[in-house]
């Protein structure tokens, strides 16, 4: 654990004029201001330089510090081993400059804090930015770089230069330690690389049949495609969902898939419409949408949340959970078809045209009738798009007229909440802000309705709430909060999330095992209280929880939110290994926290405003945006109130990547390669 700094105790970095260094001044660190008296105590001791580069806005350098550098046992480490200097890189930008560009010459990722270790001489030896206090994730801890750095100087020191694959071979095991599963970038990928085996290359999903969306997977394969920029990945995920919108198992009338189809192809739906199932499809549209600009997605989205609002909506404004699959007593039949009914409200002319697009014959394709899909259809252009587009509400219109399938409206909150993330990060890619007003609706009813004080409850209708909430429900509508505060900046959808996040702790967390049961400390008695960490059809809740805590660690600016989601991750990784397949969301989760951009957007106008979306544009699975107008708008100890001030009222994005800072980016168009040059441009 980390020791707090002793007021009374002070460093040479007392004498000094920077801000940054006389943060430092009370470390139990040793530390020296750059300059000869420091690299003549190195060379007079005959020890290595250990040298750390930050500034005063530099969040992760500010975490080292608290996790290392306030640590009496590191500090000790660190002082019986090394001549330690500490370097502003805003007062001396020549020494950042030299020793960040040998860190890109040793083939590392630079960003700031700048972990460099030198000769007596100052020659640059070896690397990195940020390193933990304990190995974590596949990551040497601090302690260890530092012992074996030093062994390394005193064993070898004319050849420490080539003795660097040694060095990283020794940190690779200490890293992996053998009584500990670890799960890091390289698992990550591996895991990945297992999904992808499993897909069907040439109708998408899992191969076999019967075929489910498998949107955890999707969003799995996604994030290694960014993780590893392999266009591999995202194909597959494209083909997936060009295939389910294309077959029958979305609504080509009205929107809205299915929750599975029976057969290889997508074709033949279990007709029922889940609202989780759609909320995580149309997600997943908004991001293949926005790297492919692959129209069919942009429609498909479009016309779900045009469903959405016509036929799951509540008087209220939140969502019913579901649409039966039955009317009539007979699964399908108010979906399906025959020749002859399109031919009596078309006419024959454009039935022909209609059939051909849409796969019906007389024959049909299902039991005698047909199923409307386009799976088969190849030859488009934009006036045929442009006739069917006139038709289709013909067929609407009489479908109408049939006896409808059952609606199941009551609403529950984690269903809805998947639902309204959904509207707000589908919304801010598509450009699409109406979108992100349902969200605000049909959060407001949630709200409203299904809260008592600090908590939540689970299920609501006829004005009847079902009380306690589930872990499920806390995830979601935490989600939901978080992404509505990243999209219009509301101070109170975090409010709000901070409150249930605190509920949830104190009545669903299980202090031995660090993970959530599922019901509530005061809810009905039952035999076990349930806490698995496997998938279902929706995130496991721990997965969700756990993202939940990466992003409040950032809008809070309260780390523990992060050391958090680590003691999680201790007991939860173990058990995903055992079984990739049902633990997709816990590696997702993982993924946020290692290479996640967390944006800081700061001061007013046009400016500020094209910095803010600018980074809203980026996929919403691995960015937190936080706009700050003013210091006034944050508390006291959040960490963003340091960049306001070196922001100095002028607009500026402070950008850090997987625990590295870039300096500030004042120019909008200059973001995303900024944040592209802080990630490995690694392709498998």
């Amino acid at each position: 654990m980390s020791a707090a700094p002793n007021a009374s105790r002070e460093n040479r970095l007392a004498r000094e004029t920077s801000p940054y260094l006389l943060q430092h001044k009370h470390n139990p660190v040793d530390w020296w201001p750059w300059g000869p008296e420091a690299l003549a105590e190195a060379r007079r001791s005959k020890r290595p330089i250990l040298l750390s580069v930050g500034y005063a806005a530099c969040h992760w350098c500010h975490v080292m510090a608290h996790e290392s550098f306030e640590n009496d046992a590191i500090a000790g480490v660190m002082n019986a081993l090394f001549v330690n200097i500490k370097v502003d890189r805003e007062e001396r930008p020549d020494i950042d400059q030299i020793y960040m560009s040998a860190l890109h010459h040793l083939g590392e990722q630079g960003g700031w804090p700048l972990t460099m270790f030198l000769t007596p001489d100052g020659e640059p030896v070896w690397g990195g930015t940020y390193f933990p206090p304990e190995s974590r994730y596949g990551r040497p801890a601090f302690p260890d770089v530092l012992r074996e750095l030093s062994r390394l100087f005193k064993e070898d020191p004319d050849r420490i230069t080539r003795s660097r694959n040694s060095l990283m071979e020794k940190l690779s095991e200490v890293s992996r330690p053998a009584n500990k599963v670890v799960i890091g970038p390289a698992e990550l990928d591996q895991a990945a690389a297992s999904l992808a085996r499993m897909m069907d290359p040439q109708n998408g999903g899992i191969r076999g049949a019967p075929k489910f969306p498998q949107s955890l997977m999707l969003e799995n394969l996604w994030r290694a495609g960014l993780r590893r920029n392999d266009p591999r990945f995202f194909d597959i995920v494209e083909r997936t969902l060009n295939r389910i919108s294309e077959g029958g198992i979305y609504d080509h009338l009205a929107g809205g898939y299915s929750r599975y189809s029976v057969d290889d192809r997508w074709l033949v739906p279990h007709f029922e419409k889940m609202l989780y199932d759609n909320a995580q499809l149309l997600e997943m549209l908004a991001l293949a949408w926005a790297r492919s600009g692959n129209e069919l997605f942009r429609t498909r989205a479009r016309e779900t949340a045009g469903w959405l609002a016509r036929e799951m909506a509540t008087a209220d404004g939140a969502f019913a959970a579901s649409l039966d699959a039955d009317s009539e007593g007979e699964e399908g039949k108010f979906y399906v078809w025959s020749l002859a009914e399109i031919e009596k409200i078309l006419g024959t002319e454009d039935a022909a045209f209609f059939a051909n697009h849409y796969d019906v014959t007389a024959g049909g394709n299902f039991e005698g009738h047909t199923i409307l899909n386009r799976l088969k259809d190849r030859l488009r252009n934009t006036d045929d798009e442009a006739r069917l587009a006139a038709l289709r509400p013909k067929l609407l219109d009489e479908r109408e007229k049939r006896v409808r399938p059952g609606l199941d409206d009551k609403v529950l909150a984690d269903w809805n909440g998947l639902m309204i993330a959904a509207l707000v990060n589908a919304g801010t890619l598509f450009g699409e802000p109406a979108w992100i007003v349902q969200a605000q609706r049909a959060y407001g009813a949630i709200a409203n309705n299904m809260t008592r004080g600090e908590r939540l409850g689970h299920s609501w209708r006829a004005g009847q709430l079902v009380m306690p909430g589930m872990a499920s429900d806390y995830a979601a509508m935490i989600r939901a909060a978080l992404a509505l505060g990243e999209a219009t900046d509301e101070p109170r959808y975090l409010d709000d999330a901070l409150t249930w996040q605190k509920s949830l702790d104190a009545h669903y967390f299980n202090a031995e095992t660090k993970r959530y049961f599922l019901t509530a400390n005061d809810a009905e008695g039952l035999v076990i209280r349930p806490q698995s960490t496997l998938d279902e059809a929706i995130p496991n809740p721990n997965a969700l929880i756990a993202q939940n805590l990466v992003r409040l660690a950032v809008l809070s600016g309260n780390d523990a939110w992060r050391m958090k989601f680590d003691l999680m991750m201790d007991g939860l990784l173990p058990l995903a290994a055992e079984n990739l397949f049902v633990h997709v969301s816990p590696l997702s989760a993982l993924d946020l926290r290692l290479r996640a951009a967390e944006i800081v957007v700061t001061g007013e106008g046009a400016a500020a405003d094209a910095l803010a979306a600018a980074a809203r544009r980026l996929p919403f699975v691995d960015r937190i945006v936080l706009r700050v107008k003013s210091a006034d708008a944050l508390p006291p100890s959040h960490p963003a109130r340091d960049k306001i001030a070196a922001s100095a009222g002028q607009a500026a994005a402070f950008v850090c990547v997987g625990e590295r800072c870039s300096l500030p980016v004042n120019d909008a168009a200059a973001l995303v390669e900024a944040i592209k040059a802080m990630r490995p441009a690694t392709a498998a």
